[in-house]
């Protein structure tokens, strides 16, 4: 059964700007306000979006109050947040669905909206990996990748090969995003169900061993062995110990699924990545490992 795909945008639509995690002012995403609206988008700031509660963007009540509204709110057709850092995981039990499901809008985020990505797929509902206000003008293209994403446009993405990239052609739905937290989710009613389907993973500032601790999680629980499929995108900054551990992200992430016979893609653009592409979670991919890596939306 096909994922429900919520509608595109059209002009004159709102979009609503949350922020569940880390404080945000206005200063850092006044930018991106104007280039929602030159896209012939009405924006909606929630209403304790420039609060402060120490590193978080209000209390967790003020946070869940804010997302919760605009989730009922008919009239906004797409949520996009503010900004990632951490505080999502903090809310996310708080948060009423019922009208959501019954009136499905697109969730637009990366890094820790994992969280919502994960819970929202468990709907069957698609949701949007992609760029946030606070990033807009670091990369022209991956702003524009969002446009042409909310807006309907198709997606497909060429990258060149990576030298541990495994070989091999896949079809299946999309699903992943940030290593960190989806590790965080294993075993909560947040978790995913990777049976059959194509795993996107990126993570930021982590210790190399911290990523082989989170591989080995997702393969002693089985989520490795049923994929079709892996894309790794930036794996970013990452850190080492004063012994080094002896390998780096992207080896340790292959010798997790080296075993299992299915392709591989490494350096995808899309992360905590400047270069940070649209990609839709749930809906269904053709996925190309040879001599250039293709991915497309089907």
């Amino acid at each position: 059964m096909n994922l429900i795909q919520p509608s595109y945008l059209k002009k004159g639509d709102k979009i609503a700007i949350v922020a569940p995690a880390r404080k945000i002012s206005l200063e850092e995403i006044k930018s991106a306000i104007d280039i929602l609206e030159s896209w012939g988008l009405e924006v909606v700031l929630s209403k304790n979006l420039f609060k402060s509660d120490n590193q978080f963007s209000g209390t967790d009540n003020e946070r869940a109050d804010d997302l919760q509204t605009m989730l009922d709110d008919s009239s906004v057709k797409a949520i996009i947040i503010a900004r990632g850092g951490y505080g999502t995981i903090r809310i996310i039990d708080k948060l009423d669905f019922t009208k959501f499901k019954q009136q499905p809008k697109w969730i637009v985020g990366y890094s820790d909206l994992t969280v919502l990505h994960s819970h929202i797929h468990n709907f069957r509902i698609e949701t949007l990996h992609a760029t946030m206000p606070i990033n807009f003008t670091k990369n022209e293209a991956a702003t524009e990748s969002l446009r042409s994403a909310l807006f309907g446009e198709q997606l497909k993405y060429e990258t060149g090969a990576h030298q541990l990239n495994k070989k091999g052609i896949c079809e299946g739905e999309l699903i992943g995003g940030n290593l960190s937290l989806l590790y965080a989710l294993t075993g909560s009613i947040s978790d995913i169900d990777t049976r059959g389907k194509v795993l996107f993973i990126e993570d930021l500032d982590e210790y190399l061993y911290h990523i082989d601790r989170m591989m080995l999680n997702l393969k002693r629980s089985g989520k490795l062995s049923r994929l079709v499929g892996l894309v790794v995108g930036g794996m970013t900054d990452m850190k080492d110990n004063a012994i080094p551990f002896g390998k780096n992200a992207e080896e340790i992430i292959l010798d997790a699924v080296k075993e299992y016979n299915y392709p591989v893609c490494f350096n995808f653009p899309a992360g905590h990545i400047d270069k940070n592409m649209a990609i839709y979670f749930g809906k269904k991919v053709k996925l190309k490992v040879e001599e250039k890596i293709t991915l497309e939306f089907l």
